[in-house]
């Protein structure tokens, strides 16, 4: 019996420098969940790190913005590259389950994921939040940045907060819960040939 041909790697490395940020990442859709994150917004390397270390993705952030302006331009173009890296990482989709949801507590919070990677992105964001600042970390920001990963990466994602007060523990199961999910969308499947579409394409 001729032994089975090697997957193809799942990684990507991408480079995003504009007057306003200059970002750098580096993803493993395949690996064990190590990360180095550097993004000078101290709660937002913590929710990246969560998102590696829960979706199992060896990950690198190294970014640098114009934080004395806003944490705006920094945290949505992070989004921007992370999703075009996870996006060129995937190559051609082949093989993966396409899609995955979870419904993840977080103490007192529940938030339920639903994801389609399907290269049709669009974002449903259902989370209001009793005040939106986690220590110096804008809270409304997490919108932006599934925004722009989402439609860089191609995914439909749907986000919708259950119940929950703490704003820190809501953030941080939108996170995780992403990550689960994804992590179940990408995963390959033995039972999957090819696409996972009657298209052709994704």
């Amino acid at each position: 019996m001729s032994a089975e041909a090697p997957q193809a790697s799942r990684t990507a490395a991408v480079e995003r420098n504009t007057k306003e940020t200059q970002i750098a990442i580096e993803i493993d859709l395949d690996g064990a969940g190590d990360y180095q994150v550097s993004t000078g917004i101290g709660f937002f390397d913590h929710m990246l790190e969560s998102f590696a270390k829960h979706a199992g993705f060896d990950l690198s952030v190294a970014a640098k913005g114009d934080l004395q302006v806003d944490t705006h331009h920094t945290v949505e173009d992070v989004g921007i590259a992370l999703g075009q890296a996870l996006r060129e990482a995937l190559g051609s989709a082949a093989g993966i389950r396409r899609y995955g949801g979870i419904s993840l507590p977080m103490a007192e919070a529940r938030v339920d994921v639903a994801l389609d990677v399907s290269n049709r992105p669009y974002l449903v964001y259902r989370v209001e939040l009793a005040n939106d600042r986690i220590g110096d970390f804008d809270a409304t920001l997490t919108e932006d940045f599934l925004y722009a990963f989402s439609q860089n990466a191609g995914i439909d994602l749907h986000v919708e907060l259950r119940y929950g007060k703490n704003p820190h523990h809501v953030v941080e199961a939108v996170f995780k819960g992403v990550a689960r999910a994804l992590r179940e969308a990408v995963e390959r499947d033995a039972r999957v040939v090819g696409l996972p579409t009657v298209k052709g394409a994704l």
